[in-house]
């Protein structure tokens, strides 16, 4: 309470709150004088789905027209919820009009009294042959998608991308984004327009999920059956969002079947599949369940005669409830699990003892899990929509034997967000609260700043935002302030941002600029590519300040900057160029050091990546192809004593392991009748990695009696830090997959695939201590097979 009254009280605050009172007192009740009366207009709002299955519609058109001569008339669409909201109408009598690409429109007749607030439901179902969009200028309501840094993803575009598995899942389409850089195909790790993947804030329904994506690299816990969209920011992220400074990928998920029961059994050499959902007793209610579970060693390794040593699942399911017709209720669980070892059982046994003691590289194991609610709605009595959601989530990774790992590290998070959102004509006012509580813990063997264990309880952030929306007519503003009050500081982090676009006929340009705080960081070390442990903790000591005395010059810090460019070349073809710019500033990243542990003690550094990025889409009937070329340059500085010894300057400028030059997406996709097949070649300049010279033993004076009989530690002998680049990568997948329909309710799918299909020898990582290098799958064919009962 005394954190919460003095942030309130603080000046900063004191203006955020003035902003903000106004939209919180007034939004309720604008009145706007119609013509030549004294009578307040009236607000129509409700939920449009559709009638096969109860899910909301995203992009339908509500359209009023004034009887008898339609002298007037009101419109807007529906947001990803289903949800629309008109303010201003004029008493009367109205003809309103629903209507949505490929179904029945639905027309009424309806009549609005002065200041009422009407609430109108509308279910439509698919028409036999798609009817003309009935398109009218959206006034208010809708948030505006401004491109910069942004892409918004449905479950049709995930399935394009050739996986071995009947199924496709969003990890397999996020590798194709010319700004997504993995290492390899297993690792479970993406770097986003050169940030770590410790700096995306990846959302499941609100839960926070710290390392969702598996250990091989085409699952993650986003299957696309179970997606309704996601909003993948890589850069220049709204005040909605925070404390991470790379990205954001915010995912949905869609509601299960309200009309009848529906399912899906499937299996591969890669992956097994079920998901059931239906109605729970009558149609408001629903529920979706989703599982999981590898195949990986009795499957596809059999198929290549490699060691494939992972196992890994996921299991979701969710609640989903029509409380009455201004209200939705969700309540969502997820799980996954991985374990497996990056490095064969046959390398590890050729390390020495000390080193497999120190970091075994035989096993390393993670889980994720969460479970949250929310609720949706739109009052009867006030002109806005809001979200409240609650969510407790968790993450713990070991590395070492199970029964006794050698290093341990989780986070356990509860997050409380409300936001609320006032529509208005050319102005639309969005704000929101959100507390975020978090425990950490670790047992990182010293190995970070001589730390064995740390246990503590930890208030991450209080956050306060507002962000209106500005409509110009061809020019969309976006401001927004983000205050974060982080542990016991009573003076907020200001974070200030802005999204805008620009758009007139075929072209759109946009760009996204902020400043972003993150006050917890994940420690892990790059040098070796097979070292995928990362422990989560608050900000370590630096520069002598105690941990507690958190200060905005102590706390990492990013700065982005985004312009971008659409244009349609053709009705079919569209082109997008975007560029970047981020400026890191108190990274905290691993020591550099020649023992051969791979995590050690940490460093300060700042760092700066930039790059530009270029789209070329198009669709022609069942044809579709996309082309996109990403270019990056990420630039790493860190301040170590230790390295003036080895290579005579305090100051350390490298590449980091993720600085990938240069990457090429070729995407084709074909659909005819139940025929779906599809091709993906990527191309990749190599990545920087530490050259090894030589190697040499350690062992301090006080400890040698008889130097034959002590064999010491082992180092390595580097040359200059990532001086080095690997080979370019460059694969072909493709896969092939014929539907047949067994009655009206059920559907046999038949999938061919192969995983790089001219059997291209792809680099994962050199051995630190053998020198030999690891690939990542050879050529790798896979038959799956699917049942759907719809």
């Amino acid at each position: 309470m005394t954190t919460i009254t003095a942030a309130v009280r603080s000046p900063a605050a004191l203006i955020f709150w003035g902003a903000l009172l106004p939209f919180l007192l007034f939004g309720g009740t604008e009145t706007v004088q119609a013509q030549g009366r004294g009578e307040k207009t009236a607000v129509l709002s409700g939920f449009v789905t559709d009638s096969s299955d109860g899910q909301p519609l995203t992009g339908a058109n509500v359209l009023l027209q004034k009887l008898p001569d339609s002298t007037a008339s009101y419109g807007g669409a529906t947001d990803a919820d289903g949800v629309y909201l008109i303010k201003g109408i004029r008493p009367g009598r109205y003809e309103m009009r629903v209507s949505f690409v490929g179904y029945v429109s639905h027309l009424d007749t309806l009549t609005l009294d002065s200041g009422q607030q009407q609430t109108i439901n509308v279910s439509i179902g698919a028409s036999e042959s798609a009817l003309e969009e009935v398109i009218v200028e959206e006034e208010q309501g809708e948030a505006v998608d401004v491109a910069a840094g942004r892409e918004r993803i449905d479950p049709v575009e995930v399935e394009r991308i050739p996986t071995p598995d009947v199924s496709g899942d969003l990890s397999s389409y996020l590798t194709v984004l010319p700004g997504v850089v993995t290492l390899a195909d297993r690792g479970g790790q993406l770097f986003i327009r050169g940030g770590e993947p410790a700096q995306n804030m990846v959302l499941l329904d609100g839960m926070v999920l710290y390392k969702p994506f598996h250990l091989l690299g085409f699952y993650s816990a986003f299957p696309a059956d179970i997606i309704d969209h996601a909003d993948v920011y890589a850069g220049g992220f709204g005040a909605e969002y925070g404390r991470r400074l790379s990205s954001v990928i915010d995912v949905a998920t869609r509601a299960g079947n309200k009309r009848h029961l529906a399912g899906r059994v499937s299996i591969s050499p890669f992956m097994s599949e079920l998901r059931l959902e239906g109605p729970l007793g009558t149609e408001r209610v629903s529920a979706l369940v989703s599982g999981r579970q590898s195949m990986l060693e009795r499957g596809a390794a059999p198929l290549i005669g490699e060691e494939l040593p992972f196992q890994f699942g996921d299991a979701f399911g969710k609640v989903h409830v029509d409380l009455d017709e201004n209200s939705r209720l969700s309540v969502s669980a997820v799980r996954t699990y991985d374990r497996g070892t990056l490095r064969p059982d046959s390398e590890v046994e050729t390390l020495p003892e000390e080193t497999i003691l120190a970091d075994p590289f035989g096993e390393i194991r993670w889980q994720n899990w969460g479970i949250g609610a929310r609720h949706l709605a739109v009052p009867s009595t006030l002109p806005v929509v809001t979200d409240f959601s609650l969510s407790l989530s968790g993450h713990r990774t070991e590395l070492g034997p199970p029964d006794a790992p050698t290093r341990s590290s989780s986070v356990r998070t509860t997050r409380i967000a409300f936001d609320a959102r006032f529509p208005g004509d050319r102005l639309t006012m969005q704000a929101g609260f959100e507390g975020s509580f978090s425990r950490l813990s670790h047992d990182l063997g010293g190995l970070y700043q001589d730390t064995f264990t740390d246990d503590l309880t930890t208030l991450d952030h209080i956050v306060m935002y507002v962000e209106p929306e500005v409509n110009l007519g061809a020019v969309r503003l976006q401001p927004g302030l983000r205050l974060q009050f982080l542990k016991s500081q009573f003076n907020p982090f200001l974070a200030p941002r802005l999204r805008m676009s620009w758009e007139t006929g075929r072209h759109r340009v946009s760009a996204a600029s902020g400043l972003y705080y993150q006050e917890a960081v994940g420690l892990s070390d790059r040098r070796d590519a097979a070292s995928v442990f990362t422990a989560w903790t608050n900000i370590p000591k630096h520069s002598g300040l105690p941990r507690d005395d958190v200060r905005r010059g102590q706390t990492p810090r990013a700065v982005h900057g985004v312009l971008g460019y659409r244009v349609g070349l053709l009705p079919e073809v569209t082109l997008s160029l975007e560029g970047y710019y981020k400026h890191l500033s108190d990274l905290f990243i691993a020591e550099w050091t020649a023992f051969p542990r791979f995590t050690t003690r940490l460093q300060p550094a700042d760092g700066r990546s930039y790059g530009a990025e270029v789209r070329l889409e198009g669709e022609w009937g069942p044809f579709y192809g996309y082309l996109g070329y990403g270019y990056s340059n990420t630039l790493y500085n860190a301040r170590q004593s230790e390295i003036e010894l080895w290579y005579g300057t305090e100051d350390l400028r490298f590449r980091p392991p993720h600085d990938r030059r240069h990457q090429l997406s070729v995407l084709l996709n074909v659909e005819v009748g139940g025929f779906d097949a599809s091709a993906r070649w990527q191309f990749a300049s190599g990545r920087p990695y530490s050259r090894i010279v030589g190697f040499d033993g350690f062992a301090p004076v006080t400890r040698v009696g008889d130097a034959t009989e002590f064999p010491g530690t082992r180092r390595v002998i580097y040359a200059a830090p990532f001086d080095g680049v690997l080979p370019p990568y460059h694969r072909l997948d493709v896969s092939a997959e014929q539907s047949f329909a067994l009655g009206s309710d059920l559907e046999l799918s038949v999938q061919a695939a192969v995983v790089n299909a001219y059997h291209r020898r792809n680099i994962f990582y050199l051995d630190t201590f053998t020198l030999k290098r690891v690939d990542q799958l050879p050529f790798t064919p896979s038959v799956g097979v699917a049942l759907r009962y719809k």
